[in-house]
Order: C-alpha cells, then structure tokens, then sequence
C-alpha cells in the first residue's frame, strides 16, 4: 500500500483551508486519512503553517511521499531538509504590520494647527461677484464701440 502525505480540503468555496494528512494513495482528496498532522490556511495573512514536525519525520522515514503542494510546504517549514540532511532554510519572515490609515490621515491633515472645517479655496462673496461682472461688461461694451 502506498502511502502518502496530501493536503486535504475545508471550507467554503471562496474560504478554502487545509489539513494535511497522511492517506492511501488510492483515496480520494477528501476521503479517509490515516493521520492528520499539520494545518495550512492561505488566505490568512500572512499564511497560516503549522506542521507537526516529529509525525511528518516519521511518515517521511517510513516511506510516505509528500505530494508536490505538500513537498512545498515541508520545505517552507524545514522538515523537508531535515529529512534529507541538509541545512535549515531561512526562518520565514513575517510581513510588517500595515499602518492604520485614518491615523496618518488625521496626522498629516492637522499639521499642528486644528481643523477650521473650511474649504481650501476660499469662496468668492456676491458683491464681489457683482463687480466683476460689472467691470466686464464695461470692458466688452467699450471694445464694440472702439
């Protein structure tokens, strides 16, 4: 019988997460596993891994073969190279946490003065409005009459 270590599927259809089991090859992707001994979440940021390193060794020593998500993951984690020999990768680096927008948005908008809740540009008033169109209509009647 061969065995292998696959990853097996949950959740809903746009949510997908894992568990990764050790099955007969001839299961489905879904079906019956002999052992679950680790977890994968994708969609989580960053990814959620968790493997249980010392069942992976074992099915690794026994002859159980990782499937190539699975081979993915194993290395990603270093069970794969501990299995192997050879040396440990880089430890995975976690992303830095996002800033939060509102916060640097309140902190560039006030600058040390507070808020006057007016417009940038300043409105024009009525009388001013008057003017200027009073200007320009002399300005227009005394180019037709030149």
């Amino acid at each position: 019988m061969a065995v292998k270590i696959k990853l097996k599927r949950l959740g809903k259809i746009r949510s997908p997460h894992y568990r990764i089991v050790v099955a007969d090859s001839r299961t489905r992707r879904d079906g019956r596993a002999i052992e679950e001994i680790g977890l994968y979440h994708p969609v989580q940021n960053p990814s959620r891994i968790e493997v249980n390193a010392e069942r992976a060794q074992y099915w690794l020593s026994v002859g159980a073969q990782p499937t190539e998500p699975v081979l993915a993951i194993l290395k990603l984690t270093g069970d794969w190279q501990a299995h192997k020999g050879l040396p440990a990768p880089a430890p995975l680096l976690q992303p830095e946490p996002k800033a939060d927008k509102r916060a640097l948005f309140e902190a560039l908008s006030t600058d040390g003065d507070e808020a006057k809740g007016e417009a940038i540009t300043q409105k024009a008033k009525k009388s001013d409005k008057k003017a200027d169109e009073a200007a320009d209509a002399a300005a227009s009647t005394e180019s037709t009459e030149a």
